[in-house]
């Protein structure tokens, strides 16, 4: 801890991490470290959390242990999450989520209408879109929607330290809708919740979702405010 101001470079690193991260999902097959994992880790581990709870339990494979989640989450039909995706989205939720949608499979030549390659690059998610590492994240379901809302902060966390690290990540709720498989493969108690997953590693810049980046909508439509 430090009583140290922050500075123009601080908030200047800060707002370049926050700018400039995003959603990975092309990687190398090259294995992420053991000092840069854990430093990573610690990183995120970092995270404030209500009441200094810090809910989150990760469970993080590496090595032979990625492609063994890969061929068994293949091999298992299960699917639904702990957690209710939602019913449907709507207005302007729905418009942002179908142009990053849009904008991943013009990148990779899906084209309108093509039921099949959208379906395919859907399924890209649980093969963890190539990345040699996957991190599950749960919470306590005792703990309800802040025990969530601090898994939320923590994963956030884990992607900035990820692009600090100079590693691409990509949070995906989709992992959370095999929350049968992942407990009985990482052996997770009934009593938490599988919040979502992140595949990291070495990023590939030559994949073709390397080429586009989602857009943020200005201040004047999230933000009211009052003086």
């Amino acid at each position: 801890m430090t009583d140290r101001p922050a500075t123009s470079t601080d908030a200047d690193v800060l707002e370049r991490l926050l700018s400039d991260r995003w959603s990975c999902r092309g990687y190398t097959d090259r294995q992420v470290s053991r000092d840069v994992l854990d430093r990573l880790l610690i990183m995120a581990g970092s995270t404030p959390s209500w009441c200094n709870t810090q809910p989150w339990e990760v469970h993080v494979t590496t090595g032979e242990a990625t492609a063994r989640l890969r061929d068994a989450m293949a091999a298992d039909d299960r699917f639904g999450p702990d957690i209710d995706f939602p019913a449907s989205y709507e207005g302007v939720y729905a418009e942002r989520r179908r142009e990053s949608g849009w904008q991943l499979y013009e990148a990779v030549g899906v084209e309108k209408g093509d039921r099949a390659g959208s379906a395919a690059q859907t399924m890209r998610n649980f093969e963890f879109f190539g990345a040699p590492h996957v991190a599950v994240v749960t919470a306590p379901s005792s703990l309800g929607t802040y025990g969530l809302v601090d898994c939320g902060l923590y994963v956030q966390s884990f992607l900035l330290a990820a692009q600090a690290l100079g590693l691409g990540a990509c949070a995906q709720a989709a992992l959370a809708m095999r929350s049968a498989f992942l407990r009985d493969f990482f052996d997770i108690p009934d009593d938490r919740w599988v919040v979502c997953g992140i595949s990291f590693g070495h990023p590939d810049p030559e994949h073709p979702t390397a080429s586009y980046r989602t857009t943020r909508v200005p201040l004047t439509e999230s933000v009211t405010v009052h003086s």
